[in-house]
C-alpha cells in the first residue's frame, strides 16, 4: 500500500515498517537535488515534523515526518548520490525507513488518486 501527503511525501507501507520518499511532483518542483539530510536512526518523530531536508539548485524544502514513528533506516546512497530522489524518487531514491507508531495514522494520508488531484492543483 502506497499514502501521500500534502507535503509531497510518499509511504510504502509494509506490515508496521514505512519506507518513505518525496513523490515526482516535489522532485519536478524541486530541479537537480544536490543534497539531502537525513534523520538519524532511532530519532521518533511526531506528524509533520521536519525529519530531514532536500537541496536542488533552486530551493531547499523540508521532508516532514508523515505519520507518528522511529527511524529504523536511512537510505546512504541517496546520501551519496542526491540525484536519485530525481532518477527514480519512487524507488532507489527513498529516504529513510521508519517504524510505525500509531498506523492508525495512516488513514488521513491520500491514496493515489487522491493525490494524483491534488497534486495537479499545487
Amino acid at each position: 500500500m502506497i499514502k501521500y501527503t500534502e507535503d509531497h511525501e510518499w509511504l510504502k507501507i509494509d506490515g508496521d515498517i514505512a519506507t518513505v520518499g518525496i513523490t515526482h511532483h516535489a522532485q519536478d518542483a524541486l530541479g537537480d537535488v544536490v543534497f539531502v539530510d537525513l534523520p538519524e536512526v532511532g530519532k521518533t518523530f511526531a506528524p509533520k515534523e521536519v525529519a530531514g531536508v532536500v537541496e536542488s539548485v533552486k530551493a531547499a524544502a523540508d521532508v516532514y515526518m508523515p505519520v507518528s514513528g522511529e527511524i529504523t533506516e536511512v537510505n546512504e546512497a541517496l546520501r551519496a548520490d542526491p540525484a536519485l530522489a530525481n532518477s527514480d524518487p519512487l524507488g532507489a531514491g527513498w529516504f529513510f525507513k521508519m517504524k510505525l507508531a500509531k498506523p492508525a495514522e495512516l488513514d488521513a494520508l491520500m491514496d493515489e488518486t487522491r493525490y494524483t488531484s491534488f497534486s495537479a492543483n499545487a
